[in-house]
């Protein structure tokens, strides 16, 4: 069956951009075995698979990024820069591939609590005339989906490992990670600002700011 599946990764991390990827085939056994959501794969395992999706000529991939410059522009919401990515992936896909046309459907991870608006919004966005549905858990119940997840999360983790290898070690990015915020927590301490790769808008990075001053304050 002819299709594409679209999935992000980095929707939630306070660093580093966010990263959608979709996945386009005129046939779905041609997708390689062991397939799931990224998040039920190994390192290891999602970067084999991620070669493999890569290298067969009968698979289109098309990727799409959003930076935190755009993540932190005030004219628009992490929902809509998601409909974005989506749309904008869709649309390498299609240009990677051959074989597109009406009849390919599309999936989509649902990124909003409402699925059906989010299928709505991908499809006023994207520039291909092809019909799009999103479902939630799509990447755990759709390989198409999960092949999307994949690439989308091996693509965000070799951007995060880019940024550890330029700045040291700055854990996975989510705010919920120690390491990612002792990262921040020393680099406003070394250099008095953010650093350029942090989603500056998010209250992480607003939390630790004001720390810092009230740090500085004290001092005095």
């Amino acid at each position: 069956m002819t299709g594409f599946g679209v999935d992000e990764a980095g929707k939630g991390p306070v660093l580093g951009s966010m990263i959608a990827a979709a996945v386009f085939v005129t046939d779905r056994s041609i997708l390689p075995d062991g397939i799931a959501d990224s998040k039920r794969l190994s390192p290891a395992r999602r970067e084999s698979l991620a070669t493999t999706l890569r290298e067969r000529e009968e698979i289109a991939v098309g990727v799409a990024e959003i930076t935190t410059d755009r993540i932190d522009d005030p004219e628009t919401d992490m929902n809509s820069l998601t409909v974005e990515a989506h749309a904008r992936a869709l649309e390498e896909a299609a240009r990677a591939g051959d074989g597109v046309s009406n009849n390919a459907g599309v999936h989509c991870d649902a990124c909003d609590t409402d699925a059906d608006r989010f299928a709505r919004r991908v499809a006023d966005a994207c520039s291909l005339e092809v019909p799009v549905e999103a479902t939630h858990g799509a990447d755990d119940e759709d390989p198409l989906v999960g092949a999307a997840s994949i690439i989308a999360k091996v693509e965000r983790d070799g951007h995060v490992s880019a940024l550890a290898e330029a700045y040291g070690d700055v854990g996975s990015g989510y705010p919920s990670d120690p390491t990612t915020r002792a990262f921040l927590e020393t680099y406003v301490e070394t250099h008095g600002e953010l650093p350029p790769f942090a989603r500056q808008s998010w209250s992480t990075c607003a939390d630790i700011l004001a720390a810092a001053e009230q740090t500085s304050l004290e001092g005095f």
